[in-house]
């Protein structure tokens, strides 16, 4: 028995499931207009997990039961998962087919370029500051 009735929780999965829609078109336009893998990838990742999260969110009252709802939110969780490691994955490769010249010889000057790049951020987390090497 619903506290609310069906065609409020219609309208909310409705509405719920067109902005899930929406991040969704919203990363695939990402991934086919940003210039580097990189942007690609956060365009990407982060706009389908919002995405799939509304989705989640907004079939949730529709529901059978609570073993159904809580399938759905470990899939998403999974999802989330997969996404993250995948991207890290893709973003790895990347970094290390930058790193190569066409000879297939290890590109010292774009690692150098690549560390002081990512040091800041990598910091960031600790709270150091140094830009240095």
């Amino acid at each position: 028995m619903s506290l609310l009735p069906s065609s409020l929780l219609d309208g909310f999965t409705i509405i719920m499931t067109v902005s899930g829609l929406f991040f969704f078109l919203a990363g695939s336009i990402g991934l086919l207009r940003f210039p580097d893998v990189f942007c690609r990838l956060h365009a990407l990742t982060k706009a389908d997990n919002l995405g799939l999260g509304l989705i989640v969110f907004g079939v949730l009252p529709q529901a059978a039961s609570v073993f159904d709802a809580l399938q759905l939110i470990l899939i998403w969780l999974l999802v989330m998962v997969a996404g993250a490691v995948g991207c890290y994955l893709i973003a790895n490769q990347a970094v290390e087919a930058l790193s190569k010249d066409a000879d297939g010889q290890s590109n010292k000057l774009h690692e150098i370029s690549m560390k002081s790049t990512l040091k800041p951020i990598i910091n960031s987390s600790t709270g150091i500051t140094n830009n240095g090497f």
